[in-house]
């Protein structure tokens, strides 16, 4: 496949699961809390949008969307502009792997992980039964694309899709999502009001991306629909894996290991990797070695194993893990609260050591360092 399922969307691998502290649609160390939709995510109309539908309708209809099932879709639409500005403004973050894996395989998302696994465990084995992929792996999959569904977007994908095809920055692929999702309508997997997703149309708990939706999703309960955003979980978790079938995954092979000999060492001075024909599958459904990683060490932790065993170096500001983790709750303590205190620096904590280091009459840089672990313990 030439295009990266996850290419519309800022990488959602090192770049995206970095910033998922202060983003509240991604994956995050805790469930985001209920808000209203942003005024700016709800449809609105523009002249130029509307005849770029009225254009786009030509064209979708001549390559087989009947005008119903065009019409329908397009009924409560609109333009979205908020989905042109993230789009605009995607911010490349990058991460360490350590903070990556801090998130990826928080303490919560293996315990709710686990959960997951065994309230499906007859479903999970029957997928790996059925495509030979490993049933932990495919949930960590699943708890990494949408924390094991509590996280699919309430976006409508049709309104996401074409508002950026209208945009015209990467308009020709974003046509064809809209095609492709004009597609699954029109084969009655999905209702135009139930299908939602991120800002960029990743949808379900897999967050596939129309066109992979239809090259890999299955109907897998055989009721005659592929449901990725149902509550029973099945179609989805059953697409990821014949996903990873059909990018070259070995069954009866693990992804990899930790190693202190291994030829991978994403981060400079901490654990080294050995990895296998599975890894590189992973790779297939996010081009990320940290994602890949996750996957892996989350399906490893899901299925009872313990944390790496190598340590990770100290930070940039000289500090390691425990130690941030300590200065995020001496700052919690003092009340610029940190909103968790996972070793990650992310937004909340950068802006907690602001207040406090105005509060103190320090020069306000917003960095942690071992002067300020002092301060604050």
């Amino acid at each position: 496949m030439s295009i990266n399922r996850r290419f519309i969307i800022a990488g959602l691998g090192a770049s995206w699961l970095a910033g998922c502290a202060t983003n509240p649609g991604a994956v995050a160390n805790t469930p985001p809390r209920a808000t209203a939709t942003p005024s700016d995510l709800l449809p609105q109309r523009d002249a130029g949008y509307d005849a770029w539908v009225a254009g786009f309708r030509g064209r979708a209809t001549g390559q087989g969307i009947t005008p119903a099932t065009f019409d329908a879709a397009f009924r409560s639409g609109g333009f979205l502009p908020g989905v042109v500005s993230r789009d605009r403004n995607q911010t490349e973050f990058r991460r360490t792997l350590e903070d990556y894996l801090a998130i990826a395989t928080s303490d919560e998302r293996i315990t709710k992980g686990r959960a997951a696994y065994a309230r499906h465990a007859p479903v999970l084995n029957a997928i790996e039964a059925r495509y030979g992929v490993s049933r932990y792996i495919v949930t960590a999959i699943w708890g990494l694309e949408s924390f094991y569904g509590e996280r699919q977007g309430d976006i409508p994908v049709i309104a996401a899709t074409s508002t950026l095809a209208y945009e015209g920055r990467r308009g020709a692929f974003f046509e064809a999502q809209t095609l492709a999702a004009l597609r699954i309508l029109q084969a009655g997997d999905i209702t135009p009001a139930r299908m939602t997703g991120s800002w960029a149309g990743a949808m379900g708990h897999t967050q596939f991306i129309p066109t992979t939706f239809a090259q890999f999703a299955v109907d897998f309960t055989g009721d005659g629909r592929r449901d990725i955003w149902a509550d029973d979980p099945s179609d989805a978790l059953a697409s990821a894996a014949n996903y990873l079938a059909r990018s070259g995954w070995q069954t009866g092979t693990s992804w990899g290991r930790e190693d202190p000999n291994g030829a991978l060492e994403p981060q400079p001075g901490g654990p080294r990797f050995t990895t296998t024909a599975n890894f590189r599958a992973i790779k297939r459904y996010n081009n990320s070695d940290s994602y890949a990683i996750g996957v892996g060490h989350l399906a490893d932790r899901i299925a009872g194993g313990g944390p790496l065993q190598m340590p990770f170096p100290p930070d940039r500001f000289g500090l390691t893990k425990p130690q941030r983790i300590a200065l995020q709750n001496g700052l919690t303590r003092r009340g610029f609260d940190t909103q968790g205190a996972d070793g990650v620096i992310g937004a909340n904590t950068t802006r907690a050591i602001e207040g406090f280091q105005r509060s103190q009459g320090l020069p306000v840089t917003g960095d942690p360092s071992p002067a300020l672990l002092r301060l604050v313990s």
